[in-house]
């Protein structure tokens, strides 16, 4: 009975989490991630238009656990493509979201470390590899993001997004 809730209560939340998508490959992340569905609004912005970013956003990850640079500013209304580069010897991924978001979805990461799933404000990276996110922050706030493979997150890879209102200004906000 217990193994027939814990199916449900993941099912239930890959519903929410979008389309398919093993850890680790990130050729297939990039062809899968592709074919997701649109995704709706968020907390901490929309899907990305491509033709419509801004500027690029380089995040590199490594073995020790950390994003470089770790925190990021972007306008309200900006759409950023955020370009992953594993620089490590493990796979890493970088997920997007509300603190509490993300740490929900690390408590089901470590219930099922094999489950597989994809959406656009995230992203799978294999050793060596890259990816990329594009996405439009088109709501002021700080948002997280993390990398949610088990133990990645607990260690500090995990950063900050500013987003800041249109009349707001920041030294740090171009970034490419």
């Amino acid at each position: 009975m217990l193994k027939i809730l814990c199916s449900l209560g993941c099912a239930a939340w890959l519903m929410q989490a979008g389309t398919a998508l093993a850890h680790g490959d990130a050729e297939s992340a990039k062809m899968q991630h592709a074919a997701a569905p649109a995704a709706g609004q968020k907390p901490f912005g929309i899907d990305g238009d491509p033709a419509k970013v801004a500027r690029v956003v380089q995040i590199a990850m490594t073995d020790e656990m950390r994003f470089i640079p770790d925190a990021i500013t972007v306008a309200s209304g900006e759409t950023v493509k955020i370009v992953l580069v594993n620089n490590g010897r493990l796979g890493h991924e970088m997920v997007l979201g509300t603190a509490a978001e993300l740490q929900q979805h690390a408590e089901m990461m470590r219930k099922f470390p094999a489950m597989e799933h994809a959406a656009p404000y995230m992203a799978h990276v294999s050793p060596g590899g890259s990816a990329e996110i594009v996405w439009q922050f088109n709501r002021a706030g700080t948002f997280d993001f993390a990398c949610l493979i088990a133990g990645h997150s607990e260690a500090g890879m995990r950063g900050r997004v500013s987003v800041l209102d249109a009349g707001q200004k920041s030294d740090n906000r171009i970034q490419e």
